[in-house]
């Protein structure tokens, strides 16, 4: 008798996986954090945010200041997500003992940017109290993707994901903290 293979695991397009994370759609993040294959949709999401954050947030004179603004958002959007992510799982599952690979929580993570594409409603011309009001709405809307993200990539409970978040934020802030003054140091010593 012929068996026929097993069926591969239904993987929803990445469109669907783009819209389920900004709908914040637990079952996203837990189908990212078991799909290796995953990675490089995670990293779009990542440079998709930081373009339409570089987009809508930059302030430019000069279409030379908006392309190296850009560029900027980009770059720093892909190393604040290796740090936070590598800060976070060092915090889940060092200090609370949580079970995750740093690569599941890495793909992971990177969907938890896709409120960042609503920065581009920044381009408009909006004014500034309803610009900072998107702002702070964005902000929040990705500290809720994070924590969503953290806890299915951790497989923690909602409490111990706010903590994992919190404690991650501390230690990325006192490390960006430390890595400002380091810098500031090597310029002074430079002049």
């Amino acid at each position: 008798m012929m068996t026929s293979p097993r069926p591969t695991e239904w993987k929803r397009p990445f469109t669907d996986r783009l819209l389920g994370a900004l709908r914040l759609d637990q079952s996203v993040f837990a189908e990212v954090a078991r799909d290796p294959d995953a990675m490089g949709q995670a990293a779009a999401v990542v440079a998709l945010g930081a373009l339409a954050q570089g987009i809508g947030g930059v302030q430019a004179t000069s279409t030379s200041e908006l392309i190296l603004g850009i560029a900027a958002m980009v770059l720093s959007g892909f190393f604040g997500w290796i740090v936070s992510t590598a800060v976070i799982w060092l915090v889940g599952v060092g200090l609370l003992g949580a079970r995750a690979e740093y690569p599941d929580l890495l793909r992971t993570l990177g969907f938890t940017n896709a409120p960042k594409l609503l920065w581009l409603l920044g381009a408009l011309p909006l004014g500034p109290a309803l610009f900072a009001a998107i702002g702070l709405t964005i902000f929040v809307w990705t500290i809720a993707a994070l924590v969503l993200g953290v806890r299915q990539a951790l497989g923690v409970t909602t409490g111990r994901a706010v903590l994992v978040c919190v404690l991650g934020m501390i230690a990325g802030l006192v490390l960006a903290l430390v890595m400002g003054a380091m810098i500031g140091l090597g310029a002074g010593l430079v002049r």
